[in-house]
């Protein structure tokens, strides 16, 4: 949704509930209103739940900073969230820079406020990165905050998008620590507890929350703070069971769970730590027989560094010389071999890089890549003497990471020679594109669409169909290989795969693909609304994450949705998605009666135009990556060959389609 078009009014605002000098503090809250999307990324889905993130990062970093053990989150049955932490409690003091406002009045109310408490805020913060938990006050209906701190419990509330309700006041005395708390001396609760409920004028697309998606945000956060508990409650499911979070193991825990769906090369788990000049690294890792390279998984401060940054790159550089400085040494290579490359190495590693730094310093289009320098040379330096150490002490282990690294080599040179095989054919064939493409006229990559459509008969249809200005139609045969159990040296004797790499034109993998030579950016994936359709999409999407991931990340893939059913509406055919659509219109029309469509190659042009590829009529769902890890595991699973797991997963999330927008 495009934030531009929301209208939002000017909030009155009343001098009575605040003081002339607070009215500056207030149009900054209006400001968030009008525009959202420029603090929350989005006012959909996405952005609902970054509220959730923004107040459960606050209290994250008390748990960073040593002062919190415990997080309790609850979807509220009346639509609201509430968060509860056992930290110290925010600062009820006036604030130094606000006379007329205590400081927990500031953190609901000063955009990027966050910790900044003078000799009393964090050291390392990962809220602070965020927009601050006043952006939570500027989107929501009502706001409500209790204190525990000193022995008291303050309260204070806002309504309407951040205009005080109820000013700080003393309520009572703190309340006692319940019977699992931990004991602060004075036997009282300190801490913090938020209520709010999102405006949902602001958020047109609703306000509900998903459990699932809370989980798995709340997952990521407690392997990466060992020792932290969430505990986890929705209220609105009577059959709904507490959820409760602890990883004892911290990230080493991850690592495995991580591996959970895939074959372990070992048992072992390496983990290392290191700190210096107020930076901390600690890092967990391990392999599998697996042939991803893009197990590598980075965090600073509790945020996914989903573009990396200089922490990856100090342990990829460490890792790469370190690996190779071994197996010299104990004769795995001989003195007239080449050196192991880092993709050899880095093929069936899982790892977890989380770094701690007081100034971090983000880059990058989303804010998701780290920038400091001296980050580079800790984990570097960590790397070169921790890993040695690990390879010293358990030889058996590293004998396997040498030995499976040299099997890839042989395959990264095979696939080298077949690279170069496609490219001479290419050369000698003229532009290089592959036969059956249809391609567009258009040599604009923004405005150009590449269709990739299931079966030769579907991609007659599409080709006629189209638009040949801005509309490429790329048919496939049948399912194309499972990358997620192939080396790519295999990928390159695959015909369907090597049409793919040749009519996107940005090359395939990690150390290959450059996204700015994409010839398309639309990517369309268009299969029939069945079960080998979703097979071949899934096919497809794990071959676009594993091998062209920047094109994922980039938002350039897609997904089409032709309907499942049709009905007879007068002289008109209305067209239903699927199952769930045509529920839903039963219920409004019981005697209605549908044909199920055969697929797209039953459709004529005219039919799949109007209801699939028209840019005015169309839906097309966009294919995203919140968090690198999930679509990790989730391609790891549906791919791989644990069947047990796959079974499990597909039971639970069978009714979600969300899953075709990891």
């Amino acid at each position: 949704m495009d934030d531009s078009t929301i209208e939002n009014e000017q909030i009155p605002r009343s001098e009575d509930s605040y003081g002339a000098a607070d009215i500056q503090v207030l149009e900054g809250l209006e400001a968030v209103r009008k525009r959202p999307g420029m603090y929350i990324g989005s006012t959909g889905p996405t952005g609902l739940h970054h509220l959730v993130w923004e107040v459960v990062d606050n209290a994250v970093d008390e748990a960073m900073a040593g002062y919190c053990s415990r997080i309790d989150v609850t979807v509220r049955a009346d639509g609201g969230v509430e968060v509860v932490d056992d930290g110290r409690g925010i600062p009820v003091g006036l604030h130094p820079k606000y006379e007329d406002l205590t400081a927990a009045e500031v953190v609901l109310t000063v955009l990027h406020a966050g910790g900044k408490f003078g000799d009393g805020g964090y050291k390392v913060s990962g809220g602070l990165h965020g927009v601050g938990v006043s952006v939570v006050n500027a989107l929501s209906m009502k706001v409500e905050i209790d204190i525990d701190r000193d022995g008291k419990r303050h309260f204070l509330s806002f309504r309407d998008g951040g205009m005080s309700d109820q000013k700080l006041i003393v309520t009572g005395d703190a309340p006692p620590l319940a019977a699992d708390g931990q004991s602060n001396g004075a036997g009282v609760r300190t801490g913090t507890t938020v209520r709010f409920w999102p405006d949902p004028t602001i958020f047109k697309e609703g306000v509900e929350f998903r459990t699932q998606t809370l989980l798995e945000r709340f997952q990521m956060m407690a392997f990466l703070n060992a020792g932290l508990e969430f505990h986890v409650i929705d209220a609105r499911d009577p059959d709904f069971e507490e959820v409760v979070l602890r990883y004892d193991g911290g990230i080493r825990d991850f690592v495995r769970h991580l591996n959970g769906s895939k074959e372990a090369l070992f048992d072992q788990v390496g983990h290392f730590e290191e700190e210096g000049d107020g930076e901390a690294v600690e890092l967990a890792f391990s392999w599998n027989t697996g042939y991803q390279t893009d197990g590598i998984h980075s965090f600073a401060n509790g945020i996914n560094t989903i573009e990396g940054g200089m922490h990856e790159q100090g342990f990829r550089t460490a890792l790469t010389r370190t690996v190779n400085a071994y197996a010299r040494e104990k004769g795995f290579i001989k003195e007239k071999e080449e050196n192991l490359q880092g993709e050899d190495i880095r093929e069936g590693l899982t790892a977890i890089i989380s770094v701690r730094v007081q100034e971090p310093q983000f880059e990058g289009q989303t804010k998701s890549k780290l920038g400091n320098v001296s980050v580079r040379s800790l984990v570097e330096k960590a790397t070169n003497e921790k890993l040695r150490e690990w390879f010293e002490e358990n030889p058996k282990e590293a004998r396997a990471v040498v030995n499976k690294a040299s099997q890839a080599a042989k395959a990264r040179i095979a696939a080298t020679q077949a690279r170069q095989t496609i490219r001479r054919k290419s050369a000698l064939d003229g532009a290089g594109l592959p036969g059956k493409l249809a391609d567009c006229q258009s040599k604009d990559p923004r405005e150009s669409e590449l269709y990739i459509v299931e079966g030769n008969s579907a991609g007659g249809s599409a080709k006629e169909a189209r638009n040949p200005r801005t509309m490429a139609i790329l048919p496939i045969r049948g399912k194309i290989l499972n990358v997620e159990r192939a080396r790519v040296d295999r990928m390159f004797k695959n015909a369907e795969i090597i049409s793919l790499i040749q009519a996107i034109g940005a090359g395939l993998g990690e150390e290959e693909f450059d996204i700015s030579k994409a010839r398309y950016h639309k990517v369309v994936l268009l299969a029939d609304a069945d079960v080998d359709g979703s097979h071949i999409r899934t096919l497809l999407l794990t071959f676009f994450f594993r091998q062209m991931k920047p094109l994922v990340e980039g938002g350039y893939v897609y997904i089409a949705q032709p309907p499942l059913y049709s009905t007879e509406v007068g002289r008109s055919k209305l067209y239903l998605k699927d199952d769930s659509a045509r529920d839903a219109y039963l219920v409004e029309h019981p005697n209605a009666e549908f044909q199920r469509l055969k697929g797209l190659g039953e459709m004529d042009a005219e039919e799949l135009w109007e209801t699939t590829m028209d840019p005015e009529r169309r839906t097309l769902l966009q294919v995203t990556v919140e968090q690198a890890a999930i679509a990790d595991e989730v391609f790891a699973v549906l791919m791989g060959d644990d069947v047990e797991s796959r079974k499990q997963f597909i039971q639970t999330n069978a009714d979600d389609v969300r899953f075709l927008d990891i």
